[in-house]
């Protein structure tokens, strides 16, 4: 990701230098290298870059230098979400140094009479949401006649979430724009489109333009039964490093909620993000979680965007994502710039498939391991393994056990479903199909009870002794 190019070498403002500086940063990334040159001179860029590869400097750098403290508003940034616009902000601000630019975030979620306050008291740079720029500008706080510098961030994120209606409604009052600067991870032929409209003879920055951008992350899959997702979860957080944090990621709003439960119960200190949550709360648990207050969070795909934080070490995958390019933002939020990160991803019989295909969509590097032992010290899983037989079941739930009984000791099906009913304390409808052989009788239980019928084979007698079960795996 890092190129041999300095960042010394541009002869940046001595005050951007300075916080690039102290920031400990020395060499560009290939965004910036090819990015930072482009701009600067005054060119509208096309840039190809994912969530961590340091866009927001590729695009920050020529803004702040481009920029006059105290002279109204010179640049706006459109970013799809409040917590991205936040962290663009915060990287801005950090990036200025001593150069006094007054940046203002402007997003929805917030008092609209404080925001319109701060933006009548004067601002150089708004980074905002598309609705509530418009809004503001609509209510006469915003001049967007006024600026001449345009950033897009992240627009294949605005076109997936309907923002780009919004994002022309105020190009077309963009009028003194002079420059144009359109980020993004993907290229749907409608930004291809909308691009060559409002941009001028842009110039098109790809970084690994044949292959995709993978972070710099062990992409690990394990194969768990659904009922021992917990336990490898649990067992894997147990190496989480000390400085590190964790984002455990969940398909459903239901999974995350009953993950913070779970592993609470486990006594991990855990919360989570998902749809249902108010603005309020969200931001408070991803200022907890930027912070390093808190370490582990459980979150859904949509909910976690905007989620930026370099210290985040591992990426548990407890659900195999539906959408594939979800799987590839998820591992994004690990292996940030200069760190590397472990992705594990947690495979069991109904997700394989679509596991498989994402592998073979994106050529991924993956590594098909077992969940990892017990650290060094540690004599006790949080959570305890369980027989598992859910992967060994039939659509219906159902498996097939091998019983070391033959038809010549007189059992009948019927007396061989009660003692079944009897010995593990089940309904009958959890015993399916049974076939009595010669050599061994076939039994089809319901995997709920099958590890119980298992043992009752095995310990407790029937036509006069016990009797030896195997799985049958189809």
């Amino acid at each position: 990701m890092f190129t041999q190019t300095r960042f010394t070498a541009w002869g940046l403002p001595d005050t951007v230098q300075a916080a690039i500086d102290a920031q400990g940063w020395e060499f560009a990334t290939e965004v910036q290298r090819d990015t930072v040159p482009l701009a600067r001179r005054g060119r509208d860029v096309i840039g190809q870059a994912r969530t961590g590869s340091g866009k927001t400097a590729a695009f920050g750098l020529p803004l702040i230098e481009r920029c006059t403290p105290g002279q109204g508003l010179q640049a706006l940034v459109l970013a799809p979400t409040r917590e991205l616009a936040v962290q663009v902000a915060e990287e801005l601000n950090m990036l200025q140094g001593e150069t006094g630019l007054r940046l203002q975030t402007v997003y929805g979620g917030t008092d609209v009479e404080k925001q319109a306050k701060l933006l009548d008291a004067g601002v150089d740079v708004i980074v905002g949401t598309p609705g509530r720029v418009m809004d503001m500008s609509e209510r006469g706080h915003i001049d967007l006649t006024a600026p001449t510098l345009f950033v897009l961030d992240e627009a294949d994120r605005m076109l997936d979430m309907g923002f780009f209606p919004d994002i022309l409604w105020v190009l077309e009052r963009m009028t003194s724009r002079k420059q144009t600067l359109l980020f993004s991870a993907t290229f749907p032929q409608e930004i291809v489109d909308a691009a060559f409209e409002f941009m001028q003879d842009p110039e098109f920055v790809q970084t690994n333009e044949d292959e995709i951008d993978l972070p710099d992350v062990r992409l690990c899959v394990a194969q768990v039964g659904r009922s021992n997702k917990l336990w490898a979860t649990a067992r894997l957080l147990l190496h989480l490093e000390e400085d590190g944090q964790a984002i455990i990621f969940a398909n459903t709003k239901r999974m995350v909620d009953l993950l913070i439960e779970r592993l609470g119960k486990a006594k991990f200190e855990v919360d989570g993000l998902h749809g249902d949550l108010s603005q309020n709360q969200r931001e408070r648990i991803l200022g907890t979680f930027r912070e390093g207050q808190l370490r582990i969070i459980v979150a859904t795909d949509v909910a976690a965007r905007g989620i930026d934080v370099d210290s985040v070490t591992m990426v548990i995958n407890y659900d195999v994502p539906n959408d594939m390019d979800a799987f590839i933002h998820r591992i994004g939020r690990t292996g940030r710039i200069g760190r590397t990160g472990q992705a594990w991803t947690l495979v069991d019989r109904t997700s394989g498939q679509q596991m498989q295909n994402i592998i073979a969509t994106y050529d991924l590097p993956v590594e098909e391991v077992e969940v990892l032992d017990l650290p060094e010290g540690v004599e006790r899983d949080p959570v305890a393994w369980r027989e598992d037989l859910s992967d060994a079941a039939d659509p219906f739930g159902f498996i097939t056990l091998r019983v070391g009984l033959s038809a010549s000791e007189g059992v009948s099906k019927a007396a061989l479903e009660d003692w079944i009913v009897d010995a593990v304390g089940c309904d009958a409808m959890a015993v399916g199909r049974i076939v009595l052989g010669d050599d061994h009788s076939d039994v089809g239980m319901h995997n709920s009870v099958a590890a119980r019928a298992m043992k009752a084979f095995a310990q407790k007698e029937l036509a006069g002794a016990t009797h030896s079960v195997d799985l049958v795996v189809l």
